[in-house]
């Protein structure tokens, strides 16, 4: 479908197993390149401003390195409740704290996206609004128990059975919650 990318190298600079099998939905070959990077931000970004400053910050690893035929995709996922930044969990009671602050609650998911070639760079994101409905704490034992969400934001998979039982409502794009609005990836490859 993309014929404007025929030429093109498209490399996924993500380890998610999530981001890998949406790219692969779109029905484009890609290849998986990754550099570690510190995932820090200035605390003075505003939380919506953070995942489009980490989705260029990873790409940015990448510089002087970019072939002439290549497209870079980087992306960063995070939730926010109230002001607060919900990041990777860092232990099980940390993950606990979490889905406890989502239960009966509305949270937002945002993801940035950037795609860099060696001459451009599109930088954009999305944002979806989750509703959690209300969630024991026994429910939310047995989820951190069972699926160890500790690389997720937030704390959870919306495709997992957390997603299944507890999301009541979900306004905007249910791939961006799971780390990859492809409908504007999609867009931005056709236009890129």
């Amino acid at each position: 479908m993309l014929e404007n990318l025929k030429d093109k190298k498209i490399i996924l600079a993500s380890q998610s197993p999530r981001r890998q099998e949406l790219l692969k939905g779109l029905d484009i070959d890609f290849e998986i390149r990754v550099k570690p990077i510190d995932e820090n931000y200035p605390s003075t970004l505003k939380p919506e401003e953070v995942p489009e400053f980490l989705a260029k910050l990873k790409a940015s690893a990448f510089d002087g390195e970019i072939a002439e035929d290549e497209i870079f995709i980087t992306s960063d996922t995070i939730v926010i409740r109230g002001n607060d930044i919900l990041e990777k969990p860092k232990s099980k009671e940390d993950a606990i704290r979490m889905i406890s602050q989502l239960s009966a609650a509305s949270h937002t998911v945002i993801t940035g996206v950037c795609i860099r070639s060696a001459t451009k760079e599109m930088v954009f994101s999305d944002n979806t609004h989750v509703t959690f409905m209300p969630l024991t704490e026994e429910e939310i034992s047995y989820y951190v128990e069972k699926y160890e969400p500790y690389d997720k934001a937030g704390a959870y998979g919306v495709q997992e059975w957390i997603g299944y039982v507890g999301i009541e409502r979900l306004e905007g794009s249910y791939y961006n919650v799971m780390g990859l609005p492809l409908h504007l990836v999609y867009k931005a490859l056709k236009s890129f």
